[in-house]
């Protein structure tokens, strides 16, 4: 079954790094997804661009509106995601425990609904 690992941080979190905490956490990033593949649980990864760049579409009654920046206030911002393949609920919770940005932020797992 597949799971979609949603990786949220505060938006200050990364910049708060030095660069030698950036490098790792990218190189212990890069080192995950390897492993993951390895183990035939990755799908695929992404991190995101800063909410700044992101627009939010919606469309009412016919028509199309967009407004700059992420549709909800929050704390957190989604930052990236994992698609995973895992046995159950719990596999997946475990394979999101080594996504190294659990240590900044939250990852949330959800099951992918297949339609």
């Amino acid at each position: 079954m597949r799971y979609l690992c949603l990786v949220y941080f505060e938006p200050g979190a990364l910049s708060a790094l030095s660069p030698a905490e950036k490098v790792k956490l990218d190189r212990d990033s890069v080192a995950y997804d390897e492993e993951l593949n390895r183990t035939g649980n990755y799908i695929v990864a992404n991190a995101l661009d800063r909410t700044a760049t992101a627009r939010t579409i919606r469309v009412r009654r016919g028509k199309v509106s967009s407004t700059d920046g992420p549709f909800a206030e929050t704390k957190e911002v989604l930052g990236g995601f994992i698609l995973i393949e895992a046995t159950n609920m719990d596999q997946a919770v475990n394979l999101a425990a080594g996504i190294p940005m659990a240590k900044l932020g939250s990852i949330e797992v959800r099951p992918i609904l297949k339609l």
